[in-house]
């Protein structure tokens, strides 16, 4: 890493400092913009009710919500509550505009084939489509002016990092590159810092000058796991931390910015002493989730059985084989169980062995690419949740095969095994296909999350992420 050295004086302010973490911006900025959107939606349709009958409406009328649910989630599959994302090159605005087109499509052929078109007021030809037009500006313009206002916000931000240990410095480039959240300023723990991979990182001193440092207006200070600090300094770090400057350790800074805990990073102690991991053996929470599992896997069995039957016909049909396949996978605390999918790959695909799946495996028929974009191949999963071996959420079940190699490889590994694997998961929705060791290592930093963090709303919004996956065809 090559630093940048600043020409900051330690008793000059680098930013305005501002109470309010921009990390609590971040994770509040949803539900602020889910908010404005069903106030924005009730407030359009009040309007072009009053320009077209000039009359109001009472807002919990079933049309009302039942399109009113239709646009939010037409929201949510394109991301629009993440106004700092950019996805397949479309910012926002954009997302929003093609989700609001689909939204009007299919709610006019919903209307039309309902026969409704003239009978009923609310849906008539200018009342619904029009209240979307009007939408579609209030929508565009809140996350125009969200994404304005996160950019003002990060270059008001100024983060202070003691220490310049490899996993600290991957992630400042993770923080500066990839999430733009402000300046970040390194006081070095090495005399001569010299990293040539990294860039962008402005060097202002030593950690020794700390003192000189601790009454600037910082945002946020991270402090590297490696870093041996002196009593005196921890002292400064306590004051700075009264003043209301949130003060994380690496892997805590990872777990709220970016929902993973990457196992390089981790170490007993931290395990030792970390709040969470609340699903452990005779845990409240895990009788609970497994009750869940069991009702829910059984009303998913007894509804989707007409389709899996379709399914089944149309593999039989496209290639020759057995309609399921079945594989040994490793469960809750590393007892091997037998789970079952739908057959994707030509029959005698493993002739030569166990190999992990690329994006583009020639052994995958043509059917087959289908269930996986969609992820109908794991429906026979549900039946390994009904016999317990499996939970609808949780860590992906990896094979024996790649699971002794993936030990030795990756620390803390073993991890994953203590809660039952999952049809679904926090690594499933949130981490690209992958099929290498360093994508195992990223799909258990999401997985040592889940596990330290469980609660049912995580799993709900597991659930939801895993929708927007399978209507938007990003199966594995």
């Amino acid at each position: 890493m090559s630093f940048t050295t600043t020409k900051i004086s330690p008793t000059e302010n680098i930013t305005s400092f501002k109470k309010t973490s921009l990390l609590k911006l971040l994770r509040s900025l949803p539900v602020l913009l889910l908010s404005a959107d069903c106030l924005g939606l009730l407030v359009c349709i009040e309007i072009t009710l009053v320009l077209r009958l000039e009359r109001i409406i009472n807002p919990f009328e079933p049309v009302v919500l039942g399109f009113s649910c239709l646009v939010l989630m037409g929201l949510y599959l394109a991301d629009a509550y993440h106004p700092e994302n950019q996805i397949a090159g479309l910012r926002a605005p954009y997302r929003v505009m093609l989700s609001m087109g689909l939204v009007a499509v299919f709610t006019s052929a919903l209307i039309y084939i309902s026969g409704t078109w003239f009978n009923q007021y609310l849906t008539g030809r200018g009342i619904l489509l029009p209240t979307l037009g009007i939408f579609t500006i209030w929508a565009v313009a809140l996350r125009v002016l969200a994404a304005q206002w996160l950019r003002s916000q990060a270059k008001k931000t100024s983060w202070l990092m003691l220490g310049t240990d490899e996993n600290s410095i991957k992630f400042t480039q993770q923080l500066l590159i990839k999430r733009g959240l402000g300046k970040l300023f390194v006081l070095s723990d090495e005399e001569n810092p010299t990293y040539s991979q990294y860039d962008q990182i402005n060097s202002i001193g030593r950690v020794d000058d700390l003192s000189n440092w601790s009454q600037n207006s910082w945002s946020i200070v991270i402090v590297s796991e490696s870093i041996q600090l002196s009593e005196s300094q921890m002292q400064l770090l306590r004051q700075m931390r009264l003043r209301g400057i949130p003060v994380y350790k690496v892997p805590d800074m990872y777990e709220a910015l970016c929902y993973k805990l990457p196992s390089s990073l981790l170490h007993d102690r931290w395990f030792a002493f970390s709040n969470g991991f609340c699903l452990i053996p005779g845990d409240f929470n895990i009788k609970v989730k497994k009750l869940i599992d069991i009702i829910l896997a059984g009303l998913l069995f007894l509804c989707l059985s007409p389709f899996m039957l379709l399914v089944a016909i149309v593999i039989k049909l496209d290639s020759p084989g057995p309609v399921f396949y079945s594989q040994m996978r490793t469960g809750l605390n590393n007892k091997p169980f037998r789970v079952y999918k739908f057959r994707s790959m030509y029959q005698d695909a493993e002739k030569r062995g166990a190999q992990w799946a690329g994006e583009k495996d020639p052994r995958i028929t043509r059917v087959g690419r289908w269930l996986r974009l969609a992820r109908i191949d794991e429906l026979p999963q549900i039946w390994n949740v009904i016999r317990g071996d499996m939970s609808l959420i949780g860590p992906r079940p990896e094979r024996p095969e790649f699971d002794a190699n993936l030990q030795q490889e990756i620390p803390y590994y073993q991890c994953r095994y203590m809660v039952r694997p999952g049809i679904t998961g926090w690594a499933q929705v949130m981490y690209p296909y992958g099929a290498s060791v360093e994508d195992a290592y990223e799909k258990l930093s999401y997985d040592l999350y889940y596990i330290k963090n469980y609660s049912i709303w995580l799993d709900l919004a597991i659930a939801f992420k895993t929708i927007r996956v399978v209507l938007l065809g990003k199966g594995r």
